[in-house]
């Protein structure tokens, strides 16, 4: 049986708060605002999605609300990772049971097990859980780097059917290509990098800048898949400068920042995440009304 090939814009979808809360009407909106985008698929409570600060019944009802509010329209690609194995699979069970396409495992972080601690981590949640699972490498939040060899070890497996590299190791990232052929999906986890791993074998892009123009980013992957590479090149390098602007502090600080000034939510974080620096909103202020996304 084929794997599922998930592929395109897939949008890391932030987090709305309200007085502390998860503002869920907004939650709602953000994706009606995807969907009529045309964005490929939805990735709630990722790094992007400020999953760090979700208690487990808010991650779970996160979840639960954009599965109820995309309705079958497009793929969603539930983040259930965590540092604790036996956690990872329950949030994965909790994805499955509520309807998700997928799930968005990111590796372990702080505890940094071996290769093989790896290897045994993903492939016991990929046993325990019948879901298309796309793992998520990430060593500059994980402290852990899996390596190319170990990908593919993990290539065969039914159940693992991609792979977000956001090393931002082009290197690298063609070594898991080589090895792994097409057995799994690989998509950048770094806007500025979607284009050249599309390039050696790439399928697209787990997005952050996505959540400010998902068309954009939408047709920029749609052109190379489609084989209309100079259009790809013009729209990678239109939003170049503004998928850097969404990286000056830590994400999803800029991206959240920048969907305030859109008037699409309230500017609330929770700690240890907080507003940004005045001279770098002033900076963000700039790229969004460069990018005629301000007037």
């Amino acid at each position: 049986m084929a794997k599922r090939v998930f592929q395109g814009s897939l949008v890391a979808l932030v987090t709305p708060f309200r007085d502390g809360k998860v503002d869920e009407a907004t939650l709602k909106e953000l994706v009606e605002f995807q969907i009529k985008n045309g964005t490929d698929a939805i990735v709630p409570c990722g790094t992007t999605g400020e999953s760090p600060t979700l208690d487990h019944d808010e991650h779970n009802r996160v979840v639960d609300i954009v599965i109820t509010a995309v309705n079958k329209r497009i793929p969603v690609v539930a983040g259930t990772g965590s540092n604790s194995t036996a956690e990872a699979i329950s949030l994965t069970k909790h994805a499955k049971q509520a309807g998700a396409d997928g799930a968005l495992i990111v590796l372990p972080y702080y505890n940094k097990p071996t290769q093989k601690g790896l290897t045994e981590h993903c492939r016991a949640i990929a046993d325990a859980v019948d879901l298309p699972l796309i793992l998520y490498n990430i060593p500059g939040r994980t402290g852990v780097n899996m390596l190319p060899e170990t990908v593919a070890q993990l290539a065969d497996h039914p159940n693992i059917v991609g792979m977000k590299e956001a090393t931002g190791n082009l290197e690298q990232m063609t070594q898991d290509i080589v090895l792994c052929g097409d057995k799994l999906s690989f998509l950048s986890g770094d806007d500025t990098l979607t284009l050249p791993l599309m390039a050696v074998g790439g399928r697209g892009i787990i997005s952050v800048v996505a959540n400010i123009v998902p068309k954009d980013v939408v047709d920029m992957t749609h052109a190379f898949l489609n084989g209309d590479w100079k259009r790809a090149r013009e729209l990678h390098l239109k939003l170049f400068p503004l998928s850097q602007a969404m990286f000056i502090e830590t994400n999803p600080i800029p991206v959240k920042t920048a969907l305030a000034m859109m008037g699409k939510i309230r500017e609330e974080f929770r700690l240890p995440l907080c507003p940004m620096t005045e001279a770098n909103r002033k900076k963000l202020e700039t790229a969004l009304r460069a990018y005629g996304l301000l007037s």
